[in-house]
């Protein structure tokens, strides 16, 4: 071949292989702003945090802070009804772009997934069955406990089996969903859960759950956070000024006292750590 021809079949090879770069680079940010939609994987079985009206349409406040997200990007929101057990699969599947469900932050997590820094805190409360003799976590030993699969309380409770509770008769089942372990401590066969201190009063407020009572709180922390792909660096780098201003311009605490109720609102911050 001589070299004039060598020139352009060169450039051509080049310009190929530059074009597809610039695809595969292409950010989920930059696909989200072209289609303009963001599909947010939402878990509407959890309220205060996300449920279904009595119309049947999204609320909650991760659903409010998905329509926030998609607001800022000038896009349209589209909640995506996600069971919790599903919320990392469908992330890394594309079938979603973000998770804004109430994600708490873990390194086995961080290995699939890449988080903001926390965008909501909440307490854990420990929900009991009347009757069933429990009043603070350390009764919990020797009892039957339930948690969704994959959440942080099925961790702490292995955790717990693994350790203190070991050979002590306390035995724990796995649901797919909250809809389902609420059930199960219903229907008895399971003595107690764990959950956000909002999800319970929002659960004793609405007569649903008559025989569930607190049983005060557990040691743990849970600090949610959004989760993008990972390696999606321009999109992660977004969200996190997103949940920044969220909190600088008061809308975290505008909506946590909407959704979540009066009084204090729990810091997004670990002392002496910056995340």
């Amino acid at each position: 071949m001589s070299r004039k021809a060598i020139i352009p079949a060169l450039f051509f090879v080049f310009s190929s292989l530059a074009g597809m770069q610039v695809a595969y680079s292409q950010s989920t940010l930059d696909s989200i702003i072209q289609s303009k939609k963001l599909r947010c994987a939402v878990v509407l079985d959890s309220p205060p945090s996300g449920f279904r009206t009595p119309d049947n349409q999204p609320d909650g406040f991760d659903v409010a802070y998905c329509k926030d997200m998609a607001q800022s990007l000038g896009v349209v929101a589209e909640i995506v009804e996600t069971p919790a057990s599903d919320r990392i699969p469908a992330l890394v599947s594309k079938r979603v772009d973000v998770v804004v469900a109430s994600t708490t932050v873990t390194p086995q997590r961080a290995m699939t997934v890449a988080f903001t820094q926390p965008y909501v805190n909440y307490t854990v409360t420990v929900i009991a069955r009347k009757g069933a003799d429990i009043t603070n976590y350390e009764q919990l030993r020797g009892k039957k406990l339930g948690a969704v699969v994959g959440s942080t309380f099925e961790q702490l409770f292995n955790k717990e089996l693994q350790g203190r509770w070991k050979d002590t008769g306390t035995t724990y089942t796995g649901y797919s969903s909250d809809t389902e372990t609420f059930m199960a401590l219903q229907q008895g066969k399971i003595d107690a859960i764990l959950q956000a201190s909002s999800v319970f009063n929002t659960l004793a407020k609405s007569g649903q759950f008559p025989t569930f009572v607190s049983a005060g709180q557990a040691p743990l922390s849970d600090m949610d956070s959004i989760a993008v792909r990972r390696g999606d660096q321009e999109f992660l780098n977004w969200a996190k000024v997103f949940v920044w201003n969220q909190v600088a311009s008061g809308r975290y605490a505008e909506l946590y006292k909407h959704y979540m109720g009066d009084g204090p609102i729990p810091s997004l911050n670990v002392n002496g750590v910056d995340f």
